[in-house]
């Protein structure tokens, strides 16, 4: 009798092998090109990686100078520096769980239900972090704030506030406008529209700076800042999280997946992500509030 083998072929394709590769496919969607876009439209290029259980803090620094006229041989006075730290929270573990139905894989095939949610899921998680970012600028303190007739009044202002407030910097200034104030400008003037993470973005407005349009910012409001003062907070899903929940990271870290599990008792897929990004500025009173005078 011959013999049986009843051992898997070799180079035979397996389920496990085409689960990570849905996982990198899914992260490298979001980290590699969508991250990347979005610290490229915002023009800052600071990450910061924060461990668990660390405090964030904004610092501020006063400075109360001598007027540095000291006679010949007398000491010289100190100078008064101060500096002070708001609280502001930990970078919070978000965390999102996702299934298919088995219906929806009957109906569309596998790789297609799968990759429709997955491209859904990308979508829900920027507007998140997007929707943090503006919320944590219209609630900072110590802001400076300029008002105008129009908005190309408002943003000229806010330029020029931001070149006071970072004098010693060669800055690059970024602002962020609802799309309907500059809705009007738009329709009659050749301009270049960018788009990265779900906004629109004009590279150089005016010679005012970079304009961010998103309608998560409230409208007759325009919030403006130096490009470097945008840091990128981050906590990283290759390590300890990774191991005990199975996640699948890229090399950056900014984002896990653990994607394909099947559950038995609902007959659907299901992807457990997990991400802790947030987007804040290091130097609130270097941020210029706007409002637009009708």
């Amino acid at each position: 009798m011959a013999n049986v083998v009843t051992t898997a072929e070799t180079n035979l394709i397996k389920a496990a092998a085409l689960k990570r590769a849905r996982e990198i496919d899914f992260i490298k969607k979001f980290s590699d090109f969508n991250v990347s876009k979005l610290m490229e439209a915002l023009g800052t290029t600071r990450k910061i990686e924060k461990r668990a259980g660390e405090q964030m803090y904004l610092y501020e620094i006063s400075a109360t100078m001598q007027d540095g006229v000291v006679p010949e041989g007398e000491i010289i006075p100190l100078s008064e520096f101060e500096q002070t730290k708001t609280p502001i929270g930990e970078v919070t573990l978000l965390k999102w769980r996702k299934a298919t139905s088995a219906e929806a894989i009957l109906k569309s095939g596998y790789e297609t239900a799968v990759a429709e949610t997955d491209k859904k899921a990308i979508t829900e998680i920027q507007k998140g972090i997007r929707t943090r970012f503006f919320g944590f600028l219209a609630n900072l303190n110590n802001t400076t704030s300029v008002t105008g007739t129009g908005l190309q009044a408002v943003l000229a202002k806010s330029w020029g506030q931001l070149q006071v407030l970072f004098d010693n910097d060669a800055i690059q200034p970024v602002h962020f406008v609802n799309p309907l104030d500059i809705a009007d400008y738009l329709a009659s003037a050749t301009i270049t529209l960018q788009t990265a993470f779900g906004m629109q973005y004009i590279e150089d407005f005016l010679g005012l700076g970079r304009v961010i349009l998103s309608p998560q910012v409230t409208q007759g409001t325009v919030y403006s800042t130096a490009q470097d003062n945008i840091i990128l907070y981050f906590m990283s899903m290759g390590g300890d999280v990774a191991r005990a929940f199975a996640l699948t990271a890229d090399e950056t870290g900014l984002v896990g997946i653990n994607s394909g599990e099947a559950n038995n008792t609902r007959a659907q897929v299901e992807s457990l992500i997990m991400s802790a990004i947030d987007l804040m500025v290091e130097y609130a009173a270097g941020v210029v509030v706007g409002t637009i005078n009708p």
